[in-house]
């Protein structure tokens, strides 16, 4: 299953809206809230990569007061 960590910068004070609204989505397995260049972390996961690429591009982007994004596609799970 194709997966991805996206890294989000979002406007200042819009965390906590941002975090609401990326727990509704379906794809969306996990977030977290970080310190630093980013603010927040979302583990995407989708059954092809062609639409974790629509996920990541129309709905995570899309979303309002996300600033700016860097998707990270998961290679290889070393369990």
């Amino acid at each position: 299953m194709p997966m991805a960590y996206v890294l989000i910068t979002t406007e200042t004070g819009a965390v906590d809206s941002v975090l609401a609204s990326l727990k509704k989505m379906d794809s969306v397995k996990e977030t977290y809230m970080v310190y630093g260049v980013y603010d927040i972390i979302a583990l995407v996961k989708a059954d092809t990569m062609e639409k974790l690429k629509e996920m990541v591009t129309w709905n995570l982007r899309s979303l309002d007061k996300v600033r700016s994004t860097l998707t990270m596609i998961a290679v290889e799970d070393t369990k």
